[in-house]
């Protein structure tokens, strides 16, 4: 089947029809309404993939901005959440409201079977004028809205191709790419084909300058040398000092050339398909690799996701780290607010040494050479290339044990709820 026919075919999925849209734009407009009635000095917009008409039919959360004076509150912008806050509370009163912390406090609400992100910011007309990174976002929906309405649909093949291949979204436990991000690339290369071709040439620290900023410039004279480690810099069409994708880690920009190259070579469906791990899924993947399974799921601590996300994220690396000595291969996890997190780790060992060398110091370091023979005066010491080393057996051997022993460990367990299921599968 052609690409044209299977992005045909995706687009009737995932682009919202009129009904879908409408429910969406009722559900906001409402909002709006109802918070406009007890917030003065004040203007609510429709802010993120809904203001720009990029959204996917199954979207389930709308960003709501709340604009205040820029010369009333530059000096004190802090304040704006305060007033929010009690607006909300005023016009929801019924309504969970959470507070997020953050570099300015913001707010979520659940209604109308959306989830509603509030967000204080000021009234600015240009990004140089921002004191807060949020106060820009309203432009950057100017800025794609001024595009053609034709290239919204390719946005949502990006977007979508994406979230599939495990690359979306910028929070710091994915470091993957903003859905902005991916509309600005989609822009700049006019359509999703285009970009993926593109994508499959990408060279570390390729820039992607669409307003033609830096053009003729050394763009690592021009903007802040800390935003610019990420390996591909795409410059914001209304920020010309900002790398949109400063928050990408060099995994996820090879796993979108690498799902690139593959799409482009044969295309099919299941590149748009969201694949949720499993553990039945995580068992055929490891028994086709011949590798030793671990499985097992998450219940979430509670809190801001970005932040229960990296806990998540630490305990994970934590035990792929202590796992070392058994190989480890393959590993991926999912984890959304509400839902436990799943995790597989593959490895190619299932079993230990009997021992292990642990190295000390230089033998011309004649105290730390003394201590380190009084700690291990129970093991073998041999001298090898200047240093002391230790021949420790090893204790726990088995895969399956160490994975019990680490997870019990203070410092995953201080991160997570707790381990609802767990299985080791060996070879």
């Amino acid at each position: 089947m052609s690409k044209n026919v299977i992005e045909s075919q995706v687009l009737k999925t995932i682009a919202p029809n009129n009904a879908q849209a409408q429910i969406i734009q009722t559900a906001a407009k409402d909002f709006i309404s109802e918070l406009k009635k007890n917030i003065k000095d004040a203007e609510v917009i429709l802010g993120g993939s809904v203001a720009k008409g990029t959204f996917l039919s199954y979207k389930s959360d709308i960003d709501v901005f709340v604009r205040f004076n820029y010369n009333q509150y530059k000096d004190q912008s802090s304040k704006i959440s305060a007033i929010l806050g009690s607006a909300l509370k005023k016009s929801f009163p019924k309504e969970k409201i959470e507070k997020v912390h953050g570099s300015r406090d913001y707010f979520q609400i659940q209604k109308d079977n959306f989830d509603f992100e509030v967000v204080p910011i000021l009234f600015i007309e240009k990004a140089t004028d921002a004191i807060n990174i949020t106060d820009i976002s309203p432009l950057h929906s100017v800025w794609i809205n001024k595009q053609k309405k034709s290239i919204k649909d390719q946005i949502r093949l990006t977007k979508q191709f994406a979230k599939a291949q495990g690359f979306y979204g910028a929070e710091s436990f994915i470091s993957g790419f903003s859905g902005y991000a991916l509309e600005i690339l989609t822009v700049n290369y006019k359509s999703f084909h285009q970009l993926l071709e593109a994508a499959t040439k990408w060279k570390k620290k390729q820039v992607i300058d669409i307003e033609n900023y830096h053009q003729g410039k050394d763009i690592f004279m021009e903007i802040d040398i800390s935003k610019l480690n990420s390996p591909l810099i795409v410059v914001d069409p209304v920020d010309k000092y900002r790398n949109v994708t400063a928050a990408l880690q060099i995994e996820k920009w090879q796993k979108f050339k690498k799902a690139a190259k593959q799409y482009i070579k044969a295309p099919n469906f299941s590149f748009f398909e969201n694949q949720l791990i499993s553990k039945e899924f995580a068992t055929k993947f490891a028994k086709e690799k011949k590798r030793n399974l671990i499985y097992f799921e998450i219940k979430a601590v509670k809190g801001k996701r970005d932040v229960v996300g990296c806990k998540i994220l630490k305990s994970i690396e934590h035990l792929k780290t202590k796992l070392e000595g058994f190989q480890i291969k393959e590993s991926d996890w999912q984890w959304e607010p509400g839902i436990p997190a799943r995790v597989y780790i593959t490895t190619s060992k299932s079993m230990l040494p009997e021992e292990t060398i642990k190295k000390g110091p230089p033998v011309k370091m004649t105290d730390a050479a003394k201590n380190f023979k009084l700690k291990n005066k129970k093991h073998q010491i041999i001298e090898k290339e200047g240093h002391l080393h230790a021949i420790v057996p090893v204790v726990t051997r088995g895969l399956e044990a160490n994975v019990k022993q680490i997870l019990k460990n203070k410092y995953i367990t201080e991160k997570i709820a707790k381990i609802i299921e767990l299985e080791v599968i060996t070879k």
